[in-house]
C-alpha cells in the first residue's frame, strides 16, 4: 500500500492521548500575503506523497518554536518574511516514516507574513508551491484540524486575541503527563534535512 493510501485508511485525527504511543512534536509555518486586498496562503507539496501541506519540521536546537517554523518555510518553500510568536493553533496527523511505520504527530502552527518567494532555496525543485485563498487551501489539505485553521484564518486577528497562545498550550497539554512508558516529546536537535525525508 502506498504511503498516501495508508494515511487515508488510518484515522486522520490521531488519538494523541493513547498510552504507549510515541508522539512527535513539529512546528509549521502558515505563510500568507495580501494580493489585491485579498488574503492568500501558501501550500507546498510533500516530497513522498505529493499532497498539499504547509512547511513544517522538527524542533531545532537553540531555536524558539516560531523560529524553527520560519526556518522550515525558508528551506521548504523559499519564503522570506516575518514570523509571529503567537501560535495560531495545532493539528495532528500521521507521519509515514517507513513501509509499516506510521507515527502520530502534533504540529503547532505559526503565521508568517511573506515578503517574497526566493527562486533559489534548499529544497528547490523537490516540491511544488502555490498560493491559494484560505478557503481553497482548506479544500486541498488532508488534515481536518489544519483545514479548520485555514478556514478560520484572519491575518487581522494575529496577536490580538487574549488566547493567542492557546494552540501551544494545547500542544503542551497533549504531550505532557503521558502514561508511564510513553516516550516524551522529541528533544530539540533532530537530524539534518537529508535524514528527514518525506515531510
Amino acid at each position: 500500500m502506498q504511503a498516501l493510501d495508508r494515511m487515508k485508511t488510518a484515522s486522520t485525527v490521531p488519538d494523541i492521548g493513547a498510552a504507549g504511543q510515541d508522539v512527535g512534536t513539529q512546528y509549521a509555518a502558515l505563510c500568507w500575503r495580501r494580493l489585491n486586498d485579498k488574503t492568500q496562503v501558501l501550500l507546498i507539496t510533500s516530497r513522498d506523497t505529493g499532497r498539499w501541506i504547509i512547511p513544517k519540521g522538527w524542533p531545532m536546537k537553540n531555536r524558539a518554536p516560531q523560529e524553527a517554523a520560519m526556518q522550515e518555510a525558508f528551506e521548504e518553500a523559499g519564503v522570506e518574511g516575518k514570523v509571529d510568536a503567537a501560535c495560531l493553533g495545532v493539528y495532528s496527523y500521521f507521519k509515514v516514516q517507513g513501509a509499516e511505520d506510521i507515527r502520530p504527530c502534533v504540529v503547532a502552527v505559526y503565521p508568517v507574513k511573506t515578503r517574497r518567494l526566493l527562486n533559489k532555496y534548499p529544497e528547490e525543485g523537490q516540491r511544488r508551491r502555490k498560493w491559494f485563498s484560505p478557503k481553497k487551501a482548506a479544500q486541498k489539505v488532508l488534515e481536518p484540524q489544519l483545514r479548520e485553521l485555514l478556514m478560520q484564518f484572519d491575518p487581522d486577528g494575529i496577536g490580538k486575541a487574549a488566547e493567542s497562545d492557546r494552540g501551544l498550550d494545547a500542544l503542551k497539554a497533549k504531550t505532557a503527563n503521558r502514561p508511564a512508558g510513553t516516550p516524551p516529546t522529541p528533544a530539540r536537535g533532530k537530524p539534518g534535512k537529508s535524514a528527514r525525508r518525506g515531510r
